[in-house]
């Protein structure tokens, strides 16, 4: 097989709770993820004399440091061998919008050159590899919703929710990560802001992260706000360590006019997308 073309689907925190730093650095977390089928990047392998690879989006870097990259010299590592394939990424998901973008990348990438190549390596040493790239990444190696604990690498799978009807709206600027988690123990909550955990089909919707990330970026407390008070939803939260902004959808409810409307009142430069989570 020459050519190869994976979708690498983004993801939801349906809930986040952050429950300690680790003496590693880390923050220890327990976490209830779903992908989003609907919403992925493309990445395309395609045979050839060595290793090339190309992203369509000039913000995201196509050195060393991208996860795809990374992704390619530990296969290479763990395998003894050379990826000879030029590697192209076509972004859909945003960068730094909480919904694991660049994990899922990543993943897809193992998961590419391990079929690309036999599958020399078992699905256990994959995981092991991804979990060494990212904490996120080993979510993407298995299908359906999974429970994610430790520092988010150990999965446990579980049933899948009753899909869900979700409309994503994220800001122009990004959150990153680590500064997320930086600011979590000495957060404090915002006056008039909901952080209450959520019911909805069986599931509590919480995330603690959103804490230190409104604290930081009071608009995107507005946004959910702003989400929670429309009729259209039935629940509202921060996906990850943000900056997307997620709501549950009531049934019926028109998610292109939610947005525009979103985008009439907050901003209107806001990125939306809806459609639902993997059942």
């Amino acid at each position: 097989m020459s050519h190869l073309t994976l979708h690498a689907p983004a993801k939801l925190n349906l809930s986040l709770r952050v429950l300690g730093r680790r003496e590693d650095g880390f923050h220890e977390i327990d976490t209830l993820m779903v992908k989003l089928p609907g919403l992925a990047d493309r990445i395309e392998f395609r045979g050839g004399d060595d290793f090339s690879f190309t992203c369509d989006d000039p913000s995201v870097p196509s050195d060393e440091s991208n996860l795809v990259v990374k992704a390619v010299r530990a296969y290479e590592a763990a395998t003894g061998i050379p990826c000879k394939y030029s590697i192209s990424l076509t972004k859909v998901i945003p960068h730094g919008a909480g919904l694991g973008g660049g994990s899922s990348d990543a993943a897809a990438t193992l998961h590419g050159l391990n079929q690309l190549h036999g599958h020399a390596l078992a699905v256990d040493s994959l995981k092991e590899i991804a979990a060494n790239l990212g904490s996120d990444i080993p979510f993407f190696l298995v299908s359906g919703a999974a429970r994610c604990t430790g520092r988010g690498e150990i999965i446990e799978q579980v049933s899948s929710p009753p899909a869900l009807h979700i409309l994503l709206l994220k800001p122009s600027f990004a959150v990153p990560t680590p500064d997320a988690y930086g600011r979590w123990k000495n957060s404090r909550e915002l006056s008039g802001i909901s952080y209450a955990e959520q019911r909805i089909s069986g599931i509590s919707l919480g995330n603690d992260l959103e804490r230190p990330v409104f604290q930081k970026h009071l608009f995107l407390a507005e946004l959910k706000q702003w989400l929670l008070a429309r009729r259209e939803t039935s629940a509202a939260l921060m996906s990850g360590s943000g900056s997307a902004v997620f709501a549950v959808l009531t049934e019926g409810a028109d998610a292109t006019a939610l947005a525009k409307a979103a985008r009439f009142e907050l901003d209107p430069g806001l990125w939306y997308w809806a459609g639902t989570t993997e059942a």
